[in-house]
């Protein structure tokens, strides 16, 4: 059991991450949080039944190699670039329970899978991105209250008003929420991206947009964390959002003129 404060509303919470225990097997909280955002992403996919010439069956289908893809994917990621605390208790790579997932690896694995998968059933791979890059979004602004849960993925010591205040090796100490930045602005993005969704002017627009913001939302996040993935002195997760972010940045900026070009030709 551990205890979070919120100075600013004097609320203190006592947080397990066991949310239940049958028979001596536990169920975490995080485990849960995860599922749910699966379910509820594909609920909410049935609703768009048919956008972009795609069937639910289609998507339904894709979730079933998906889902353990992308889990197994986020699980090597963190596991690679912590090999210092996984080389000497292998076993521990199989313990998830907790934590230990990184959304960039499970990112890339969900991105492999459907572009098998789109090949196979001869779906346009963008189609497909466009169709999910909402509910991705959604499922991670749920599953980063499991990070809140386990006491994790906070940020450096701030006065901010809205810090979290902790106890870290007996030591209390005051931090900025990152799980909660990180939270509301994906889902802000997954708001945006519903808007925008049945406005889409080309075929992966919304896919680039949702990389675009992500990465620019985790690239400010990720300077605030203590527990970053890093290389030698280098947050990883920053690099990467950055790379991302520029090259996103480009194409969309490519799109828009070569749009507005087509529209000016048109109108002579």
């Amino acid at each position: 059991m551990k205890e979070v404060i919120f100075p600013l509303i004097n609320l203190r919470l006592q947080l397990s991450p066991i949310a239940v225990s049958i028979g001596g097997i536990h169920i975490y909280w995080y485990a849960i949080l995860i599922v749910s955002a699966f379910i509820i992403g594909i609920i909410l996919c049935k609703k768009d039944d048919g956008k972009y010439g795609i069937k639910f069956n289609d998507i339904f289908d894709l979730m079933l190699f998906l889902i353990p893809i992308s889990i197994i994917c986020a699980r090597l990621y963190y596991v690679v670039f912590n090999l210092d605390i996984y080389i000497n208790n292998p076993i521990q790579i199989f313990n998830i329970r907790t934590g230990g997932l990184a959304i960039y690896g499970g990112i890339i694995g969900a991105i492999i899978t459907c572009i098998i998968f789109c090949k196979v059933r001869k779906i346009h791979i963008l189609d497909m991105l466009d169709y999910l890059a909402p509910y991705l979004a959604l499922g991670q602004a749920i599953g980063r209250w499991g990070n809140f849960i386990n006491v994790e993925a906070y940020g450096t010591v701030t006065d901010l008003p809205w810090r979290m205040g902790i106890i870290e090796n007996g030591i209390y100490k005051e931090v900025h929420p990152t799980f909660l930045y990180e939270s509301l602005a994906t889902f802000a993005i997954f708001i945006l991206l519903m808007i925008l969704k049945n406005k889409r002017q080309y075929k992966g627009q919304i896919t680039y947009i949702y990389l675009v913001l992500y990465s620019f939302a985790r690239m400010l996040i990720e300077g605030l964390r203590i527990d970053s993935l890093m290389f030698y002195n280098f947050r990883i997760s920053q690099i990467l959002s950055l790379f991302i972010f520029v090259i996103f940045c480009i194409i969309l900026l490519y799109k828009s003129v070569k749009i507005n070009k087509t529209a000016q030709s048109s109108t002579k």
